[in-house]
């Protein structure tokens, strides 16, 4: 019988999954993902945390609870810093320990810390030490961790190069979707979207967003579309004078805005979970470049309160007016 090594679809899984994957599963073991995420995932992990937990989190917590029986062990790797001096989410570097906090009956936790700013001998141990609970020989997890490294640069590829959303890609990785859907590029509007995968892909934190726009023949971009290096960090000025970017998850929104202000979308969305101070500051800039373009920008806030009704009026409010603007 296999390992089963539990994955939680909330937070990092948006980004790192098929790289996950790739590593376990070539070294042996059963991954468990989650269910998606659904009205009593939520409730089960605003429940075990305090209020002012910003709700990807708890979320992320309602993911773990569903997979307590389920699996033998759980993967939660703490993504310290991918880069030199650019630092990810302080909630997300605790996740290990708030999870031991607040789900007493959690399987066995295995973390695995990713930190650019400790060097490549440091991330060998760490992958070592993940493989190591399957197997001792060292060039077997090499090779597994070289096969997992390639699935995360394809996974990056398939998004930018054939405009796929991370969704999408997962599916196809899996098999769950033969061919995707081919989008015609001539619809009425084109629409960017700023925010985190995390936020933007499940579809009971964002309502539905993605689908929404989808039905109503808009061409929607996300921020895993946007190409490498459509963007200089080091030009301050178009950051509203900061010279650099402190935050590695705050990254991918900034790049995203400023790519679409430069590309000339018709209007730009940004969603953003209530309390994350990081995207209030992120989307406040965006809000401003984009006013200076003449591009019609939004931002939507959500969390565990939020109700359709609400997400729908103001949406179709936006949309109604940049169509009214675009037939004058």
């Amino acid at each position: 019988m296999k390992y089963k090594v539990g994955i939680p679809r909330a937070l990092l899984y948006y980004k790192y999954f098929p790289m996950w994957q790739k590593f376990l599963s070539e070294l042996g073991a059963e991954l468990v993902v989650s269910d998606i995420t659904n009205k009593r995932t939520i409730s089960q992990g605003a429940a075990r945390v305090v209020s002012d937990t910003c709700f990807p989190v708890k979320v992320f917590i309602g993911h773990v609870v569903s997979l307590t029986d389920r699996c033998d062990s759980l993967l939660i790797p703490i993504v310290r810093s991918t880069k030199r001096k650019v630092y990810n989410c302080s909630r997300f570097l605790g996740l290990p320990d708030l999870t031991r906090a607040v789900v007493s009956n959690t399987p066995p936790i295995w973390e695995i810390e990713f930190d650019r700013n400790r060097g490549q001998n440091f991330l060998y141990r760490q992958i070592y030490s993940l493989g190591s609970r399957f197997t001792r020989n060292p060039l077997k997890i090499k090779e597994a961790a070289d096969k997992a490294w390639e699935s995360h640069v394809q996974y990056k590829k398939m998004m930018c190069e054939q405009n796929l959303m991370r969704v999408e890609v997962i599916k196809l990785i899996q098999g769950q979707m033969v061919k995707p859907e081919i989008r015609d590029n001539n619809q009425l509007m084109t629409i960017g979207l700023v925010g985190h995968p995390y936020v933007l892909h499940d579809e009971q934190i964002s309502h539905y967003l993605i689908k929404r726009l989808l039905s109503y023949g808009l061409r929607v971009l996300t921020p895993e579309m946007v190409p490498e290096m459509s963007f200089d960090y080091q030009s301050g000025a178009q950051v509203a004078g900061l010279a650099r970017s402190y935050w590695e998850s705050e990254e991918d929104i900034l790049e995203a805005g400023e790519y679409y202000i430069g590309t000339k979308v018709d209007g730009i969305i940004g969603m953003m979970p209530f309390a994350c101070g990081p995207d209030s500051l992120m989307m406040n800039l965006i809000q401003r470049n984009a006013q200076k373009a003449g591009i019609p920008f939004i931002c939507l806030t959500v969390e565990e309160h939020t109700a359709d009704a609400g997400i729908v009026t103001r949406l179709e409010a936006f949309l109604d007016m940049i169509s009214r603007d675009k037939r004058r």
